[in-house]
């Protein structure tokens, strides 16, 4: 897959990960073109939207916080008001409050099947993310989320990173029409050996499974037919 390289936005530069979970980290970072959740379009959950590299945009309230994301749709309201949601969700429930200047978030029901990132980095469902946005000048906020997931790390980490605001005139956050298995519908015929043939997997707690088979049909100006 084309994935741009990166310095890193994990504090410390590790992530704890327990003995036991580094086995599942392995398999998923091997199979991650047909694993990785954004390659199927579903939801990034949280933090992971907030670092794609896609906008999204803020609509403050007085009790309701709304951030709108270009990927797939995918949106949530931060309640800064008492509502006792508790249904897990690819985005989760997300809960504020201020804390001075800053924005302090607590997300929880999180279903398991979001990651990281790319490169298999992933959770269970007994993930919290505590979040705290800081306005830094009235062009950038900085950008921490803490990790918890007893069931999976061995201690609580944190990720820190800048985030811009977007300057040309009348920004808009634009729908992003993710194709499922896009890299290999479209890449996959100039591989020397076709890397994705079948590939099964569900939508979470929608139900129902999908199934793709891929056969490469060699044109006559395939370059490896």
């Amino acid at each position: 897959g084309g994935v741009p390289p990166s310095q890193g936005v994990v504090v410390g530069g590790t992530i704890p990960y327990r003995p036991e979970a580094m086995g599942q980290r392995a398999a998923n970072r091997e199979a991650g073109l047909t694993r990785d959740p954004l390659v199927k379009c579903l939801m990034p959950g949280v933090p992971r939207a907030t670092y794609m590299p896609f906008p999204f945009q803020v609509t403050q309230g007085t009790e309701k916080i709304m951030i709108t994301y270009g990927f797939s749709n995918a949106g949530r309201t931060i309640h800064l008001d008492e509502v006792n949601m508790g249904v897990p969700a690819w985005m989760g429930n997300s809960h504020g409050r201020w804390e001075g200047d800053t924005l302090v978030v607590e997300v929880t029901d999180l279903i398991g099947e979001t990651w990281f990132d790319r490169s298999g980095n992933f959770h269970s469902e007994a993930l919290k993310v505590t979040e705290r946005y800081t306005p830094v000048t009235p062009y950038h906020m900085q950008y921490e989320a803490t990790i918890e997931d007893p069931e999976v790390f061995s201690e609580p980490w944190t990720i820190s990173l800048p985030l811009y605001r977007r300057m040309e005139e009348h920004p808009r956050v634009l729908e992003y029409r993710c194709i499922e298995m896009v890299e290999e519908l479209i890449y996959g015929h100039l591989r020397k050996e076709q890397l994705v043939s079948h590939w099964e997997g569900d939508y979470g707690r929608r139900g129902g499974t999908l199934v793709v088979d891929i056969t490469r049909r060699p044109t006559s100006d395939d370059p490896n037919p």
